[in-house]
C-alpha cells in the first residue's frame, strides 16, 4: 500500500509529460509534399518590404512553396499577360499594395485581377490579437465580400459634360454565389451566424435581389443563424458593439468600408490577413485595403508592419494544404505580438520591419 502511494506522484508526472500537444495527425496523399510555386507580385509603396518579410519567413522554416516574382506596379495600364498566366499556372498568388492612381482615367489593377481570374468573394478577418490592447474585446469578424459587381465595379462614364453616370449592377447569379461561399464557409469554420449587409430600403430592386438571394441560400443551412443588417446602422453598431457579428457577407462597396472599420476596430489594418478567391484561383494580400501601400516615410524608414501579410501567408499555406507550416507561422507570429517587445509604430512600437521578421524567425517553432 505505501509503494502504490508512493508511485502515484511519479505516475502524474509522467503522464503530463505525455500531454498531447500535436493537433490530430493531417495525412497528406502521395506527393502533397512537394514544393508549389506560388505567383508573387511585391506591388507598391511598402509592398517590397512586407513581401520580402514572407519570402524570408517561408526560407526560414522551409516552407514546400517557392515564389515566381513580377514586377507589377498600379499605374500601369494592365496586368502584363505573362503575370496573368502565371497565377492560372500557379493557382495561388501572394501580393503586396497595388497604388490605385486618382482620376485620370487609369483603371485598378486590383479590379483587373479580380475580373481577369474571376477572384468573387474577399475575405478579410478582423480579430483581436493577445497582447495587443484595443477598445474592444472579443472581435472576431469574418468579412466576406462580392468582389465583381456593384458600384465598386468601376462601371461608368460621362452623359454629356459635368454629368457623370455610375452604374450599380446586381445580379441574381454573383449575389447567390457569394451568399454560398459565406454559408459554407460559416459551416466548415464552425461559426455561428452570418449577418447580410445591405440598403434596401432605399435600393430595393438592387440590394433587394442580394437579400433576397442570401435569404434563399441561408434555408439551406439550419444550424447556423442568419439576420440582416443595413448598412448605415451596421457601421455604427460595429463601433459600438462588435462583438456581435461573426460572418458577414456584403454587397462589393459595403464590405470594403465595412472590412476597413472592423479591422481598425480590431488592432488595424497593419494586423488583418485576408484574400481574394474564386472556383479556380486565389490571391492573398493583406485583408483590409487601407494602408496597404504605406506612406513615403514609413517605406523610407522601413518600418512596415509585416504581421498581416504574414498570417495571410499562412492562409495561403493553408489553402495550399500545408497546415503544419501554417500553424507554426501564425503561433510564432501572435506569440512576438503578446511579448510586445517587437512592434512597428502603428503597434505603439518603434521596431523595424527587419526587426519583427527575425523575432518571428526566432520564435518558430
Amino acid at each position: 500500500m505505501a509503494t502504490t502511494r508512493r508511485s502515484l506522484p511519479l505516475l502524474r508526472t509522467l503522464i503530463a509529460g505525455k500531454t498531447q500537444t500535436r493537433n490530430v495527425t493531417y495525412m497528406p496523399r502521395p506527393g502533397d509534399g512537394a514544393p508549389r510555386p506560388v505567383t508573387l507580385i511585391p506591388g507598391d509603396g511598402i509592398g517590397p518590404l512586407v513581401t520580402n518579410a514572407v519570402e524570408q519567413v517561408m526560407e526560414a522554416m522551409h516552407a514546400p512553396v517557392y515564389f515566381e516574382k513580377y514586377d507589377v506596379h498600379g499605374d500601369m495600364k494592365r496586368v502584363p499577360q505573362e503575370v496573368l498566366d502565371s497565377i492560372k499556372k500557379n493557382k495561388v498568388c501572394l501580393k503586396g499594395g497595388l497604388r490605385t492612381p486618382m482620376g485620370g482615367g487609369v483603371s485598378s489593377l486590383n479590379m483587373q485581377l479580380r475580373k481577369e481570374l474571376d477572384l468573387y468573394a474577399s475575405l478579410v478577418n478582423c480579430c483581436n490579437l493577445p497582447g495587443l490592447p484595443t477598445r474592444h474585446e472579443n472581435v472576431d469578424i469574418v468579412v466576406i465580400r462580392e468582389n465583381t459587381e456593384g458600384e465598386y465595379s468601376g462601371l461608368e462614364h460621362e452623359v454629356v459634360p459635368g454629368v457623370v453616370e455610375s452604374l450599380k449592377v446586381i445580379t441574381k447569379f454573383c449575389s447567390e454565389r457569394i451568399a454560398k461561399y459565406a454559408f459554407e464557409y460559416a459551416y466548415l469554420n464552425n461559426r455561428k451566424k452570418v449577418t447580410a449587409v445591405h440598403k434596401a430600403n432605399i435600393m430595393k430592386l438592387a440590394d433587394g435581389l442580394f437579400l433576397e438571394s442570401c435569404r434563399e441560400v441561408a434555408t439551406k443551412y439550419p444550424s447556423i443563424k442568419y439576420n440582416e443588417i443595413i448598412v448605415d446602422n451596421c457601421c455604427m453598431q460595429l463601433v459600438s458593439k462588435p462583438e456581435q457579428f461573426d460572418v458577414m457577407v456584403t454587397p462589393n462597396l459595403y464590405g470594403n468600408l465595412v472590412a476597413n472599420t472592423a479591422a481598425g476596430i480590431a488592432g488595424g489594418t497593419g494586423v488583418m490577413p485576408g484574400g481574394n478567391v474564386g472556383a479556380e484561383y486565389a490571391v492573398f494580400e493583406q485583408g483590409a485595403s487601407a494602408g496597404n501601400v504605406g506612406k513615403e516615410k514609413i517605406v523610407e524608414q522601413k518600418t512596415a508592419n509585416p504581421v498581416a501579410l504574414l498570417l495571410s501567408s499562412a492562409m495561403m499555406l493553408r489553402h495550399l494544404q500545408f497546415p503544419s507550416f501554417a500553424d507554426r507561422l501564425e503561433s510564432a507570429v501572435k506569440r512576438v505580438i503578446l511579448e510586445g517587445q517587437y512592434r512597428t509604430k502603428d503597434l505603439g512600437g518603434q521596431s523595424t520591419t527587419q526587426e519583427v521578421v527575425d523575432a518571428v524567425i526566432a520564435k518558430l517553432d
